[in-house]
């Protein structure tokens, strides 16, 4: 019999302590791959559907090729994953705010985000992608004022849940339009959420963007033997 459960990764950090741990789950016959922030779960392998249409739905509305993404958090890395699968992407950026993940990545600790950080169009920015978003120089530390043709964003887990008080200045008026200066005309906002469509936030992003979508992504819960679902705003500048 194989490791029932491991530690893969831990280290204090200023958010908490984070970790990455594997477990065998006898009922599925599967190895789960888990993230947490001291007692918190902040994402599982067993639930990647949304984290995969964050991408898939965030690039569709583009057109032309060669775009240059970012991703804003890369966890176990399912939505970077899922933008390379994309031939058009000719570079992407992933803004991470803790070392620690992107070394997960480096060391290869997680076999089904195989190529993630091997691949030639990937770039590593160790940097919060909220000061990032806010400031004038943007996300790419070797290209001050460098546009993008989309930003993906999966940090939080919505706009109202934010993981640090201090996110919360981000999903404002004021925060999307700093950020959206970092777009191409016509580049596009996306973003994931563990909450259903927000009303109030949809009305912001109305103010920013001339165009928006709340995306219900719904998948099956092994562990709750239903249906979830969680929300991917699309916003087009």
């Amino acid at each position: 019999m194989g490791i029932r459960f491991e530690e893969l990764a831990w280290r204090e950090t200023p958010m908490g302590a984070i970790s990455l741990r594997r477990r065998r789950d006898p009922a599925l016959d599967v190895d789960v791959y888990e993230v947490k922030l001291d007692d918190e779960y902040l994402m599982s392998s067993l639930f990647p559907v949304a984290e995969i249409e964050l991408a898939r739905l965030g690039l569709a509305p583009l057109a032309g090729t060669d775009l240059d993404v970012v991703v804003g958090g890369l966890g176990l890395g399912y939505t970077a994953r899922t933008a390379l699968e994309e031939p058009r992407v000719r570079s992407m950026l992933v803004v991470e705010a803790l070392d620690d993940v992107i070394e997960w990545h480096r060391a290869g600790l997680l076999p089904f985000a195989d190529g993630l950080a091997s691949d030639p169009r990937t770039r590593f920015a160790h940097t919060d992608f909220f000061a990032a978003a806010d400031s004038a120089d943007g996300f790419d530390p070797d290209e001050p004022g460098r546009r993008f043709h989309a930003v993906l964003l999966d940090i939080d887990h919505s706009p109202r849940h934010v993981l640090h008080p201090a996110h919360r200045a981000f999903y404002t008026v004021d925060g999307l339009h700093r950020m959206a200066r970092h777009l191409h005309p016509e580049g596009v906002f996306a973003l994931w959420s563990n909450d259903p469509p927000d009303p109030e936030f949809q009305r912001i992003l109305t103010e920013v963007f001339p165009t928006t979508v709340a995306h219900v992504v719904r998948f099956a819960n092994p562990l709750q033997r239903r249906e979830s679902a969680n929300t991917v705003y699309v916003a087009r500048h």
